[in-house]
């Protein structure tokens, strides 16, 4: 058995402006820019707009993944944001990219979750 820790897993449901869970290109900018900040590593991503509104966004990372579900009819999200510890400790870069997600769509965060894997 080891005594390795695989990272920090953070689930949230927030509530923001409906324009803002409506615009993907939006969603994007603040994602890549995280993103860059923190030097990350993006492997793939998918961003879905739905005809009637509101997206989907899975970014995978070479250390793991950001995702965000959108209901703008309701004003919620749904968003998780999970770092490997493979090489390092990235539990503040975890923290850091939750804040600032919620930070930029000046959201209230209704619930989070931290589940330490």
């Amino acid at each position: 058995m080891t005594n390795y820790k695989p990272g920090l897993h953070i689930l949230s449901t927030f509530s923001c402006t409906t324009e803002k869970l409506m615009d993907h290109v939006f969603c994007k900018r603040v994602f890549d820019g995280i993103i860059n900040e923190l030097s990350l590593q993006k492997v793939g991503e998918v961003y879905h707009p739905f005809p009637e509104g509101g997206y989907t966004a899975v970014v995978c990372l070479t250390e793991s993944h950001v995702s965000i579900h959108t209901w703008p009819e309701f004003q919620l999200a749904t968003f998780d944001v999970f770092l490997s510890n493979f090489e390092k400790d990235n539990t503040d870069k975890v923290h850091e990219f939750f804040n600032k997600t919620i930070g930029s769509f000046n959201a209230s965060a209704i619930s989070q979750q931290e589940i330490y894997r």
